[in-house]
């Protein structure tokens, strides 16, 4: 048993020293699902990883057998593998998985200060320490009613879970522009890709329906070069530092994740495997676990090298590498990588499938057009994902020091 609790010294004035069983109990209303029954049901699939928010919910109709009924302001919590934090608060009345422990707040407690109190450090710590079974993990009601904690009065448990839904919130708008920017892309691209950008009437292909004026090519027809990277015992050439080498892990679409890196001597590099030295504009593809996703090596990588990734040299009269890049990545063009395919246990996508690949060729003005306006919209994506981090930092940190007492509520200034 853990030693992990949520204990202060000394202890704040008007703060008690309780046990988590002293402020919550337990729920054990049993429901039995009614067949057409349309109460909303929740599983551990439905409660989001890290965070005190649902993610989804089924019904009654989903499942068979009886399940604990659960009432607004109720906390849920994940007590299978309870190290991946899943626990929120209900805004509705519904039932929920035999996983899930469901608490109901004493009196002395808000349900909304104890849903942020079980995603505390100490209380998820306490929970991973008292579990049982090795493929399944789970807590327990009578382990987790024995967690000891300093609880604050009333009114500061108002204030520390005002202040951390204030932060909540702030991190669930992030996300839906991150959702609403993801889906305009995704609707930009097929667009773009069918329709271009001047309004012209557009032709039948065998790829759908493109531009009149724009042609339909296969990659081979306008690359000067399409190769696979090292595929030879990779690793024999692994060194501490040098010569940085892509793997699969480093392409995202359309922007290089730089680590976890790779590196190969500058020997290696401009002997055996030089015929992979990449160059700056070069466009990397994915050959097996995401394939087809692909990217641009930027300027600051010409010169270093590939492992089990296809690469792609555009004939820049014709071909903008972003372009391409761009295209590899649309819907229209992973309907062709899929029919490429070959394997079965681990699928690759090949060499000649890429050189068979067919895509839209607008003038070399209109593709960079086309990139300009995916770069905006990836602009305002990148820009949410930066602030949904950086709140998620702070909701962590605040999260730690609002429980511990580091930081009391009448040191900050939240509007109210």
């Amino acid at each position: 048993m853990s030693d992990s609790n949520l204990l202060i010294e000394p202890l704040p004035p008007g703060w008690k020293n309780q046990r988590f069983g002293e402020v919550c109990d337990r729920v054990k209303d049993s429901c039995s699902p009614v067949e057409d029954g349309d109460t909303p049901y929740v599983g551990l699939e439905h409660l989001a990883q890290g965070f005190p928010a649902f993610v989804g919910r089924g019904t009654e109709s989903d499942i068979k057998s009886s399940k604990t009924a659960f009432k607004i302001g109720d906390v849920l919590f994940g007590k299978l593998r309870p190290y991946l934090r899943k626990g929120a608060q209900a805004d509705f009345d519904g039932i929920s998985s035999t996983d899930i422990l469901v608490f109901r707040a004493e009196d002395g407690c808000i349900s909304g200060f104890l849903k942020y109190l079980v995603h505390s450090d100490e209380f998820i710590e306490y929970a991973k320490s008292t579990t049982s079974g090795v493929q399944h993990p789970r807590t327990s009601w009578p382990s987790l009613r024995e967690f000891r904690l300093s609880l604050p009065p009333l009114p500061e448990q108002k204030k520390i879970a005002h202040i951390l839904s204030t932060v909540q919130r702030a991190i669930e708008a992030q996300e839906r522009i991150i959702q609403t920017t993801t889906e305009l892309k995704k609707a930009l691209m097929h667009k773009l890709f069918t329709e271009g950008l001047r309004n012209e009437p557009q032709k039948q292909t065998e790829i759908g329906p493109v531009p009149e004026s724009w042609e339909v090519v296969r990659c081979e027809d306008i690359c000067d070069t399409i190769s696979v990277g090292i595929v030879v015992k990779p690793s024999s050439y692994y060194v501490k530092d040098g010569v940085p080498a892509f793997r699969s892990q480093n392409v995202r679409e359309d922007r290089i994740q730089p680590e976890p890196m790779v590196y190969i001597s500058e020997e290696v590099n401009n002997g055996p495997v030089k015929k992979s030295k990449l160059s700056a504009g070069d466009v990397l593809i994915v050959r097996t676990g995401y394939p087809g996703t692909s990217c641009v090596v930027p300027p600051e990588f010409d010169g270093s090298n590939c492992i089990d990734l296809i690469f792609v040299r555009p004939n820049k009269e014709k071909l903008r590498s972003h372009y391409l890049s761009r295209f590899f990545n649309s819907d229209a063009a992973k309907v062709q990588v899929q029919a490429g395919k070959i394997g079965l246990a681990q699928q690759h996508f090949n060499v000649g499938a890429v050189k068979n690949t067919q895509m839209p060729l607008p003038p070399t003005d209109q593709q960079d057009e086309i990139v300009t306006h995916l770069e905006l919209i990836d602009a305002k994506h990148d820009l949410a994902t930066s602030k949904r981090n950086a709140l998620q930092d702070l909701f962590r940190t605040l999260l730690h020091e609002l429980m511990t007492a580091k930081t009391r509520v009448h040191e900050l200034e939240m509007p109210c």
